[in-house]
């Protein structure tokens, strides 16, 4: 199936995930709406399904848990776009959820895309994949909770107007960005019902391509502007947060991308074809110009 086509079935899936706003609480529901369906490049759910494939399963099997990815994700947007995160005004090239619905509504609209995911995973749930919807929710609750995603949180707050070491800034976006990459290639061999090895080479991809992801964000965030990424550029740079252009240098980040992008492939050598299609993703990841 075409990245196209995936994005199609996963918007899809997403809007119909989604609350009425035939409700006394509308606000709150189409505060979700206007983050979850604003676009975006769908990279992790695509993983989700991507690994699902690649171990025999469909992107049927799925679809719960790829959506439950993104609704993770979104939220983690609205909330990082607050003004007590990082203050950002501009998402996906329109107004922040904040500046749209205010402050109260994002905060809320956050927290129940998050409700939201693990209701999408169970709502899948019957006596046959019983077990790996559980195996799913808490892997993706791990990786978004303290010692995943609000943990990397937490560490980049601390951090503001400090040069951190480059140790630091690894274990941060492990964290940060990292562990929900991750969560979206595990919960796809998961999804298959897939074995030990090949749930290790996915996780293994992922930490690669997630460092790389966002070493190319870093690169971006000087050498793009606002129009061509949606959002603020430079930010990083203007609370004098360590970046690894910052430490290594314009040059050495591209070739470190490269080279993760690189290890990322060879670990998907034990799927049929090499993971072809994940390796073509891997590779674009590397190369985006947004």
């Amino acid at each position: 199936m075409k990245m196209n086509d995936d994005i199609r079935l996963i918007e899809q899936a997403l809007e119909d995930a989604l609350p009425s706003e035939n409700c006394l609480e509308k606000d709150v529901v189409q505060a979700m709406r206007y983050s979850l369906m604003a676009g975006g490049k769908r990279i992790r759910p695509v993983l989700t399904l991507e690994f699902c494939r690649a171990c025999a399963g469909t992107s049927r099997d799925a679809l719960p848990f790829a959506c439950a990815v993104e609704m993770i994700h979104t939220y983690s947007l609205i909330h990082d776009d607050l003004p007590c995160m990082d203050n950002d005004a501009m998402r996906r090239g329109k107004p922040a959820n904040h500046i749209a619905f205010g402050e109260d509504i994002a905060l809320l609209a956050g927290d129940a895309l998050q409700s939201l995911a693990f209701e999408t995973i169970f709502r899948s749930c019957t006596p046959e994949n019983a077990m790996r919807c559980s195996m799913a929710a808490r892997f993706l609750a791990n990786a978004c909770g303290a010692c995943g995603m609000v943990g990397g949180q937490v560490i980049d707050l601390q951090n503001e107007n400090r040069n951190a070491p480059i140790e630091t800034l690894k274990i941060m976006d492990a964290k940060k960005t990292g562990a929900l990459i991750k969560a979206a290639c595990v919960l796809g061999c998961i999804a298959a019902d897939a074995d030990a090895h090949k749930i290790h080479a996915a996780a293994v991809y992922a930490e690669k391509i997630g460092l790389a992801f966002q070493i190319v964000d870093d690169i971006l965030d000087i050498t793009s502007d606002e129009e061509t990424l949606g959002k603020p550029v430079g930010s990083d740079m203007s609370r004098q947060k360590s970046t690894y252009v910052s430490l290594l240098g314009l040059q050495a980040c591209r070739r470190l991308a490269q080279e993760l992008t690189q290890e990322a492939i060879y670990a998907l050598h034990i799927f049929e074809d090499g993971g072809q299609p994940l390796a073509d993703l891997a590779r674009a990841l590397v190369t985006r110009t947004s």
